[in-house]
């Protein structure tokens, strides 16, 4: 997982950022796989709305989230149209059994600060 130690600044607790949820069952994840995901993966962290990025298996390991969190939806636009990335979308079917995207506005978030994660405020208040 990758996070930075705040989302905002103290000066910007009521923005908004946006979440992109991408689920999938994996299927046949070979070399091209992992070259073509590494390229997708560093061009959203280079992008400069790019905030961080969640990772998280299902209990049974069968399905997979990928979360990447950007300040913008122009930065989300970029991010959907690298040529990379529209390539991988166009050919899913080789490496996955299934798969959903969700693209969400996260206005806040909050808990005990126990917990590693991209949050609005460390001291869970907001």
């Amino acid at each position: 997982m990758t996070m930075g130690p705040l989302l905002f600044p103290d000066t910007c607790q009521t923005c908004t950022v946006f979440a992109c949820s991408f689920m999938f069952i994996p299927g046949n994840l070979d070399d091209e796989f992992f070259a073509l995901d590494s390229v997708i993966d560093d061009y959203a962290k280079s992008l400069e709305g790019f905030v961080g990025v969640d990772r998280w298996w299902s209990d049974d390991k069968t399905a997979k989230n990928v979360v990447y969190f950007f300040t913008d939806r122009e930065t989300v636009n970029t991010f959907a149209r690298f040529p990379e990335h529209v390539r991988a979308k166009k050919e899913y079917a080789k490496w996955y059994e299934g798969y959903q995207v969700i693209i969400s506005e996260v206005s806040a978030t909050y808990g005990d600060g126990k917990m590693p994660g991209l949050t609005l405020s460390q001291s869970g208040d907001s």
